[in-house]
């Protein structure tokens, strides 16, 4: 059960309650159907057509959305955001969300991708006001200059991302060099310095503002950038650079001598850096169409920070699925509501044995509503027969108020939900269910160690 919300959060980042109750119902329904002797294969395979006709319901019902429509995005990520800390300053995070996804969002030969895992990197700052947080259209580093003396702030740098240290070479293995005189010493200690003094002027070549490393950068090498007016950053990690390389135009190059005027990054319109508490952040702002950005978020103290974190990821993966899948389908109960009417109709056509099953999935389903109505105090009987008669008219948009544990027309009341969340939600709660089906019984071994300090095993297991 732990795996299915596991993979529920990885897949859309929201559900992962609904599939918990919603698997724990199907297997507890499940258990009635053994009961009366039904074979798992046939209950497997009702399953298997319940699921297709569940799914052509939620299609059936669903409603497109305009994706660049705010309005209407942001009222659906207030949705998934509703019931969570972060209520409060739900329209603050769902403008966040909202830019972040549409920044990270690309089209390539007509494959959408978002991947906001990458991409879209999520700084935590103690200290300051929730309202504070923001969206920054490029990247924000912890990092500091390397030297004093280099310039803290640069309009429209020309930046230069590498991979390799600016620093002399060591060797892959233990070496040993043997001097017979000070002079070869000298001269051992002058080769160093023109290899590295090599490097650093092949980058001079480009003239660029900054250059960022992912490794090291030796004194000397800081000592000639300073002196060119060239500020250095070093030791950035892999992931931030690939953000670099994505938010200002710039090529990762392995090596000096393979740089070329193409490699230079020119899309940044202001790098600084900024003391926020005691730590320095460099921030590369204002770039021209980035592809990457960062969320800079500000709290109190860390363990809200974190919950604001998880939040917000919820709203982000919200808005990232309908970004895939443009449609949406009623919340509060209806579309699952809507399923179990319509797989009762459905199973009043099948003949034999495998309605019994398809009538198990449509009584499954209404567990999302009644618990909705039990929740908010209500009569969930009274509340039930309502929805069931409401939907039994064909009018498939009604779901229950979580907050009044009323009967609502889910259109006037605006509360969607992403069609992509319901039908993994479906999926996954119905896969555990055929899987579990599927073993017949469970065999317990017992470790040596344990064998020799306890007694017997239990007589089933000797039976079995």
């Amino acid at each position: 059960m732990i795996e299915l919300s596991r993979t529920q959060d990885e897949e859309c980042g929201d559900g992962t309650t609904s599939v918990i109750i919603l698997a724990g119902e199907i297997l507890a329904q499940s258990l009635s159907q053994l009961e009366r002797d039904i074979h798992p294969v046939v209950i497997i395979s009702a399953y298997n057509k319940a699921l297709k006709e569940a799914l052509d319901i939620i299609q059936r019902i669903s409603v497109p959305i305009d994706v660049k429509n705010d309005e209407e995005m942001l009222s659906l990520i207030k949705t998934s955001i509703g019931t969570k800390f972060v209520m409060r300053w739900s329209d603050l995070m769902c403008k966040l969300a909202l830019q972040a996804v549409r920044t990270v969002a690309q089209e390539e030969n007509g494959l959408k991708t978002v991947d906001i895992k990458r991409y879209a990197r999520v700084e935590k700052i103690p200290g300051g006001e929730i309202e504070q947080s923001q969206v920054l259209s490029g990247v924000m580093l912890n990092k500091d200059i390397t030297h004093s003396r280099m310039r803290r702030r640069i309009s429209n740098p020309r930046i230069i991302l590498l991979d390799c240290p600016l620093e002399y070479k060591k060797g892959e293995s233990q070496t040993n060099m043997e001097f017979s005189k000070e002079s070869d010493w000298q001269r051992a200690q002058d080769i160093e310095e023109e290899q590295v003094k090599a490097m650093v002027n092949r980058i001079l070549e480009f003239k660029p503002d900054l250059v960022i490393t992912e490794k090291g950068v030796s004194d000397l090498a800081q000592h000639v950038l300073v002196k060119h007016n060239v500020s250095a950053i070093r030791r950035v990690r892999k992931s931030d650079n690939n953000r670099i390389a994505l938010a200002v135009g710039a090529t990762i190059v392995n090596r000096v001598e393979d740089l070329r005027d193409s490699d230079v990054g020119m899309k940044c319109g202001l790098f600084n850096i900024e003391k926020i508490g005691d730590e320095y952040f460099t921030f590369l702002t204002d770039c021209n169409t980035p592809k990457a950005c960062t969320i800079v978020l500000r709290g109190p103290s860390k363990d809200i920070l974190n919950e604001i974190d998880r939040n917000l990821a919820d709203a982000m993966s919200v808005a990232r699925n309908v970004v895939f899948n443009p449609t949406l389908a009623p919340g509060g109960g209806a579309t699952e509501m809507a399923i179990g009417v319509g797989l009762q109709a459905k199973a009043r056509s099948i003949v034999g044995v495998e309605g019994w099953p398809f009538r198990a999935v449509a009584d499954a389903m209404e567990v999302i509503p009644r618990t909705l109505v039990q929740n908010a105090g209500g009569n969930a009987i009274r509340v039930l027969t309502e929805l069931r008669a409401k939907h039994a008219n064909g009018e498939n948009s009604w779901g229950v108020n979580g907050e009044t544990g009323k009967i609502v027309d889910m259109k006037s009341y605006g509360l969607y939900e992403s069609a992509s969340v319901k039908i993994q939600t479906l999926k996954t709660a119905i896969e555990a269910a055929r899987m579990l089906l599927r073993v017949d019984d469970v065999v317990q071994a017992v470790r040596k160690d344990r064998e020799q300090n306890q007694g017997p095993p239990p007589e089933e297991m000797m039976e079995g």
